[in-house]
């Protein structure tokens, strides 16, 4: 069998980071066969500027969104870039490559998709947490080295189309399901509710229904306009409705913020990644754990911190939850709202805008998020048997690629 080892200035093993006296030793496939001393590990040893790091988890993502690079700019606010993500969701950047000039709308969607998928793997992403509307994805998906998780998102304002809207998106499961099925690459489909203001009651029951024991997703607390809708039936979301033909709110009023009203939705056994949390107090992080424990609930909190620079100048409240022993994941977002698609970004961005340490997100981009897709077993660790990828970071978190 055939052997490479790799060195750097340091390792991280998915638990641990190392100074240069490690090196992790693979077979040529990239099966990890052990992490040994330098002295141990005799000659032939590749040495590297930077961190060893196993591969990367990307928890939150649409892919299917990639065309909108560039075309919503930063710093609008959440209202209005969710109004430009409805409104301008069929436009292209504004300046295409060079030779795309002429290709069709769909054509430009489909290389947008695959330069996409493209720059998360040579970057050194495993793992996505994908959310998609529609399975535009699919064809890319199917020919991916990537292992993906695929929360076909739910919108439903109102409980009177609530049955019709399910079956729809179903159906586009379904679809994805069957493109991905004859694949060589590992995935599942969930359906996931979107939002808490744009899931109506009945439509949070038949997500239930449908999810038992089942990974999903739903985006939490981005603005605080969203408890208000709860607590008031007002807010600065009753702009965005109107795009829907909505001329007040379609949700009831609880007097409570938004998780506290829809979290007792679930009572399936769910593992429920809670995306962004930008404005999520400290007595709801509380409430929601003991709410999840108490209820056989599995909360991840995901967070996207440069999605939250590029919409609000914003970040998300990483310390309070750090505090609370949440388990915390990294995700990139979209196009829509990231300069680029890159964990080594989010980390980067964490450690200068945070207290966190570099060996803690490190956890959170790799085994943090293996574990919560349930893919620890064969990712997000440097241990014997496992293929996790072998990642080289630079010191100062500014980039990353990936070595097998």
């Amino acid at each position: 069998m055939q052997y490479r080892k790799f060195k750097a200035d340091e390792l991280f093993d998915g638990y641990r980071l190392y100074q240069s006296d490690k090196v992790l030793i693979t077979d040529k496939e990239g099966v990890v066969q052990d992490v040994v001393s330098v002295q141990e590990a005799g000659s032939e040893i590749e040495a590297f500027d930077g961190i060893l790091s196993p591969g990367f988890t990307n928890s939150h993502c649409h892919l299917e969104l990639s065309h909108l690079k560039n075309v919503i700019p930063p710093h609008t606010g959440l209202i209005d870039f969710l109004c430009d993500v409805v409104t301008k969701r069929e436009a292209l950047s504004q300046l295409p490559p060079e030779g795309e000039e002429n290709l069709s709308s769909e054509s430009k969607k489909n290389i947008a998709i695959k330069n996409a998928e493209k720059e998360m793997f040579d970057n050194g992403i495993v793992a996505v947490g994908d959310i998609g509307n529609t399975a535009d994805t699919a064809s890319i998906k199917s020919k991916s080295k990537i292992f993906w998780q695929n929360f076909v998102e739910v919108l439903g304002f109102t409980d009177k189309k609530a049955e019709d809207n399910f079956k729809h998106y179903q159906t586009v499961a379904k679809e994805l399901e069957s493109a991905l099925r004859t694949s060589n690459i590992k995935h599942r489909t969930s359906l996931v509710p979107h939002a808490p203001y744009s899931i109506s009651p009945k439509t949070f029951q038949l997500i239930n229904e449908a999810t038992a024991d089942q990974i999903i997703s739903i985006h939490n607390q981005e603005h605080p306009a969203e408890n208000e809708l709860y607590e008031t039936g007002g807010g600065d979301y009753l702009r965005f409705f109107k795009i829907f033909g909505l001329s007040e709110s379609p949700f009831p009023v609880t007097g409570k913020t938004s998780i506290r009203s829809y979290l007792p939705y679930f009572n399936h056994q769910q593992t429920i990644f809670l995306i962004h949390n930008t404005y999520m107090p400290e007595e709801d992080i509380v409430w929601a754990n003991e709410y999840a424990t108490t209820n056989g609930l599995k909360l991840v909190y995901c967070v996207c911190i440069n999605a939250n620079l590029y919409i609000e100048n914003k970040t998300p409240p990483l310390d309070l939850l750090l505090k609370h022993g949440c388990a915390i994941v990294l995700g990139t977002d979209s196009y829509s709202s990231n300069w680029q698609l890159s964990i080594a970004k989010e980390m980067e961005a964490l450690l200068a805008h945070t207290t966190v340490s570099k060996e803690q997100v490190l956890q959170m981009a790799t085994m943090n998020g293996a574990k919560a897709l349930q893919w620890d077993a064969e990712l997000g660790s440097f241990e014997k048997g496992k293929k996790p990828g072998v990642v080289l970071l630079k010191n100062d978190f500014s980039e990353s690629k990936r070595l097998l």
